[in-house]
């Protein structure tokens, strides 16, 4: 990350570093999307086994669709060796240092006319339990790596420039942003001018940032393309009593041996695998 890129993110709350990953590496990224993605719709129904979790959903154009896999790195090395990166680490040093635990290991998927969105939010309203967290506000990174263009009418992620330094906002938690539409309405609420929003476009390989009180989310894919996002997110190690290692002292920390407490608080009592209706 250079001192711009740096800046931006400081002033922001988000930035984008360009070609990060080569076509080779995106190609190899795509092709274990594709093969999770099959396993996940030929088993009909949302999955879980552990921390890994296929969350599938009834689209009204394209029938059954899959949204999105928690923990894929668990079930695909590609996707494991990516989350560990010394590149990604590299991004994140000059912000949260060196030994950073992961909480955040997704594949977000939108295919082509899918009617898939992420109302606007907080990466901050998912932080939970709270008392996990500490100093969250300067210990959490979200980043996503572009495995397709996205662009506007593919469903790209939206931001609000400068959103972060309004702090914690009061989302209403019944409505969680999976299940919301893209509604410059609730940047009103909020006194956010949806004038100002920006689009994040990005090729494939490119890598975004993002602060955990960023407002974005991302509207329906209206292309012929798809829409693919690999998101890992990232909290200094010392401010957060859950997670799996990705950097110990800037050495990577590969996902083996028993799974750690992240967000699914039946791990240990109801594991899996198993369909979740």
């Amino acid at each position: 990350m250079n001192q711009a890129q740096a800046a931006q993110f400081e002033a922001d709350g988000y930035t984008i570093v360009r070609g990060v990953f080569d076509a080779g590496e995106v190609t190899e990224m795509a092709r274990a999307f594709d093969g999770i993605h099959a396993r996940a719709l030929a088993g009909g129904r949302s999955w879980r086994d552990r921390n890994t979790f296929f969350r599938l959903a009834e689209d009204a154009k394209l029938g059954s669709i899959l949204r999105l896999v928690q923990w894929p790195g668990w079930i695909d090395a590609t996707l494991e060796r990516t989350r560990r990166d010394p590149r990604i680490l590299q991004i994140l040093e000059p912000l949260i240092g060196r030994n950073l635990k992961q909480i955040i290991n997704q594949m977000h998927w939108k295919a082509p006319g899918a009617e898939a969105e992420f109302g606007f939010h907080q990466d901050s309203r998912s932080r939970r339990p709270r008392e996990a967290f500490r100093d969250l506000a300067r210990s959490y990174v979200q980043t996503g790596i572009a495995i397709d263009p996205h662009r506007a009418e593919n469903g790209a992620m939206v931001v609000c420039p400068g959103s972060h330094r309004l702090g914690e906002l009061p989302f209403d938690p019944t409505r969680p942003s999976l299940h919301e539409a893209l509604d410059d309405a609730d940047l009103t609420r909020f006194g956010v001018d949806a004038a100002n929003t920006v689009v994040v476009e990005m090729e494939p390989g490119d890598v975004a940032l993002w602060h955990v009180h960023t407002l974005h989310g991302s509207g329906p894919n209206r292309s012929a393309m798809d829409r693919r996002f690999y998101i890992n997110g990232y909290v200094i190690a010392e401010n957060c009593d859950r997670g799996e290692w990705a950097f110990r002292d800037g050495e990577p920390c590969p996902l083996e041996g028993a799974q750690n407490l992240v967000h699914y608080e039946e791990l240990y009592s109801n594991p899996g695998p198993m369909f979740v209706d």
